[in-house]
């Protein structure tokens, strides 16, 4: 008879086996993968064995018992791209012990186990997270994964595979729901509750749909122009890195499973933005300037410098991805001299360029080799806005 064990990793130890039929397969719930095994994977006896006789396939040292083999795992070793909540499935030479050990899975997502024949397969109760890299362990030896005749597993076998990315758009939402965006969203349909774990994993696979919304009136048209919902654009990966900056993670605008499980758990804490929404505009038509919003209200608008002919600054829209009080700038002029220039308040947006404070006798016309200089009141006043990830357009 086919029976099913439950088993949960409490702290207080693993529950006794409770036993229920399910035709032809054993299952296991499995709250902690990494807990030890269930009471043992049982089945019905073999259809060759007569009533009042045990099956041959009982657990048993035979002599002449071949090894036990993985004759295949899937996903297979090596897979990227594969389905958050795809079963894993590791496919043997013979049919496991009643007691036998069970492969393992990291990181830990809670699922169950099903034998079925010679085949183990884990179903996830819920998604991995996007980006994960999973790492599946068959155990070896008499105390891994041992077949019913016995045999047992003469090395282990580890196969790896990544889940695919999470949805943009529902990386757009989770930003709005934090505040990090100028834009609020409102779903369609009741938003997952922020503590539902399984249901905001699986969100991040299919979101729900609704709408998006400016929060304030006042954005310049370079800005407006800039979202679009569901794109990995710079506007997003400013969003992205303005997130990683408050939340200890590197500010480079890169998704990874780090980023998708920080924004999962600021949701589940409300831990939103309270900092606003900055944006800045460099016009370098004369006289050039420099213009700061915050929450859709300008907050700056000062007179700047931009780049000579010989060393341009270039037109577009750049997120600020690093920022220092003060520091030395050393480089090369286009005459082939070196110069090395105490500057302030330097928040860098484009490799070598960056907005600061460099003292000239006046500004407004093109004297940096790129950058964007501002008088020393001026800078001291946009450092604050032009934090990681705010996006400095430059234009004309």
């Amino acid at each position: 008879m086919a029976r099913q064990w439950v088993r949960s990793a409490a702290r207080l130890g693993l529950a006794a086996a409770l036993g229920a039929v399910v035709a032809g397969v054993a299952v296991y719930a499995a709250t902690d993968v990494h807990a030890g095994p269930p009471p043992g994977l049982r089945r019905r006896p073999s259809a060759t064995a007569r009533d009042g006789e045990t099956s041959s396939t009982t657990s048993g040292s035979t002599a002449a018992s071949p090894p036990l083999r993985v004759l295949g795992v899937a996903p297979p070793d090596g897979a990227t791209g594969v389905a958050g909540s795809t079963p894993i499935e590791i496919d043997l030479s013979a049919a496991p012990a009643r007691d036998s050990a069970l492969p393992t899975i990291s990181p830990h997502v809670p699922g169950r186990w099903d034998v079925s024949g010679t085949t183990l397969r884990f179903v996830p109760s819920e998604p991995f997270l996007p980006l994960t890299d999973v790492t599946v362990t068959v155990p070896a030896g008499p105390q891994g994964l041992t077949g019913a005749d016995g045999a047992s597993l003469a090395e282990a076998v580890v196969t790896h595979f990544t889940v695919r990315n999470g949805s943009v758009l529902r990386l757009q939402e989770l930003l709005s729901l934090l505040d990090y965006s100028p834009l609020a969203f409102t779903s369609a349909a009741p938003e997952p509750a922020a503590s539902d774990e399984p249901a905001q994993r699986a969100a991040l696979f299919d979101p729900p749909r609704g709408r998006f919304a400016w929060r304030n009136a006042g954005w310049p048209v370079q800005l407006l122009r800039l979202w679009r919902p569901g794109a990995d654009n710079v506007m997003t990966r400013g969003l992205v890195m303005s997130f990683q900056a408050d939340h200890g993670l590197t500010p480079n605008g890169q998704l990874t499973e780090a980023l998708w499980a920080s924004l999962l758990g600021a949701l589940a804490s409300g831990d939103v933005n309270t900092g606003g929404y900055n944006y800045a505009l460099a016009n370098q038509q004369p006289p050039e300037t420099l213009t700061i919003w915050h929450d859709g209200t300008i907050v700056l608008r000062s007179a700047a410098n931009t780049g000579i002919p010989q060393s341009p600054t270039a037109d577009g829209t750049f997120p600020v991805y690093s920022r220092l009080r003060s520091q030395v700038m050393t480089g090369t002029n286009p005459d082939g001299s070196h110069y090395a220039d105490p500057v302030q308040y330097v928040a860098y947006f484009n490799g070598g360029d960056a907005v600061h404070y460099l003292p000239r006798a006046e500004y407004g016309i093109p004297q940096s080799l790129g950058c964007i200089e501002l008088p020393l009141q001026a800078a001291a006043q946009a450092w604050p806005y032009l934090a990681y990830g705010t996006l400095v357009t430059v234009i004309n």
